[in-house]
């Protein structure tokens, strides 16, 4: 019997928690990384070190794959094309992967389809800025803040910007790249759906999960999110499931959301490919978004996405001015024997994901509980 080999563009520690995945399975990996030193470089056989955004490169790569998929959206658009139109799947393709490689594009089809979003148009310069702050305001005048967004490249906070005024709005046009506007949002938290599809059609939903920013960057996702309706959660797997239908996604889908003060959910940003408000799924679901990945894209039945407790939270450890973090492994498993901790092999630098860990049980606040303080501990902000 021949199994499949996945050729997984990117090396960073999406790649390496699928990589993990896949292997009770049996199926093979083939590995396009930017170092050998990358995150899933380490822990995968075939590495092939090289540029993705090298068309050449590419071919060579996809020659001997059965499918080639992503831990990252920034593969040139037309690279994919040229890849797809020589016969070699692509999943998600780069019809649907441009959607979450540009924030205009995005918007116009999201819109195009029914799916709320923040109010928002390409803007041409600060004084354009200005003027839209200007449409979204009652009387005219006002309208600041605007969040103004490069539609390209931009993730964890980078890329983005919340401007007060024209003179601010500057920063955004030095990238030379179309720049987004959208209204400010007044939410009351971020919520994440999150859905796998496959080519024939088939799709699943994870439970709607609360995800917690600090200064730009995911630090606490809460699966199910707290305190949701269930119609408003309902609302919220619908709306994924529509994109990655109506998108044609084929894989994993996270649809970033805004819960707003008014009971709306507006979508905020699109991942195609494993997601960090996703990462609770590797203890906490019957299936994980990362197995599930890799089902969609070798067109296998599709797991079951329910949760195995009540409650399952993940926060990520960022890294800080305590390099050795395996040193604070005996407190924290002694401490939690329920604890589970992900690492991704990355040099600790401050502020840098390095890892995360999850915990689960009936009681939420001890769940939250322990989460936070393994999390902390790692990093080394608390000693005891």
């Amino acid at each position: 019997m021949t199994f499949p080999v996945i050729g997984m563009v990117g090396g960073g520690q999406l790649a390496r928690m699928t990589h993990e995945a896949g292997i009770p399975l049996g199926v093979r990996f083939r590995l396009l990384s930017d170092t050998p030193q990358d995150s899933a470089a380490q822990v995968v056989r075939d590495v092939v070190v090289g540029d993705y955004r090298d068309l050449e490169t590419l071919r060579d790569f996809a020659r001997g794959c059965d499918v080639i998929t992503f831990d990252h959206e920034h593969v040139p658009t037309e690279h994919l094309r040229a890849l797809e139109a020589e016969g070699i799947p692509v999943r998600p393709g780069a019809e649907a992967l441009v959607h979450a490689q540009d924030k205009g594009v995005m918007r116009e089809k999201l819109t195009s389809i029914g799916v709320p979003c923040p109010r928002h148009r390409i803007v041409a310069d600060p004084a354009d800025a200005a003027r839209f702050a200007r449409e979204g305001s009652a009387d005219g005048t006002g309208g600041w803040p605007v969040v103004l967004k490069t539609v390209r490249g931009g993730y964890d906070g980078k890329g983005v910007w919340v401007v007060r005024s024209e003179e601010e709005a500057a920063e955004p046009f030095r990238a030379g790249v179309p720049v987004l506007a959208e209204e400010k949002v007044d939410f009351v938290r971020e919520l994440a759906a999150n859905v796998v599809r496959s080519p024939h059609g088939q799709a699943v939903a994870y439970p709607v999960v609360e995800s917690i920013q600090v200064d730009g960057v995911c630090d606490t996702v809460i699966a199910p999110a707290p305190d949701l309706s269930p119609e408003l959660s309902a609302r919220a797997q619908e709306m994924a499931l529509t994109v990655a239908r109506e998108l044609g996604v084929v894989g994993h889908l996270a649809v970033e959301l805004f819960e707003t003060r008014d009971g709306r959910i507006l979508v905020n940003e699109l991942a195609m490919r494993p997601h960090n408000s996703g990462h609770w799924t590797q203890d906490g679901a019957v299936t994980s978004q990362f197995a599930n990945h890799l089902r969609a894209v070798l067109d296998l039945p599709l797991g079951d996405p329910r949760p195995r407790a009540p409650w399952t939270v993940m926060a990520n450890v960022l890294g800080g001015d305590y390099p050795d973090m395996y040193q604070g492994y005996l407190h924290c498993m002694a401490r939690d024997p329920r604890l589970k901790i992900h690492m991704y092999g990355k040099d600790v630098k401050p502020g840098r994901k390095v890892g995360h860990v999850t915990t689960y049980g009936d009681d939420l606040a001890d769940v939250r509980e322990r989460a936070a303080h393994a999390a902390a501990y790692l990093r080394g902000t608390i000693t005891e």
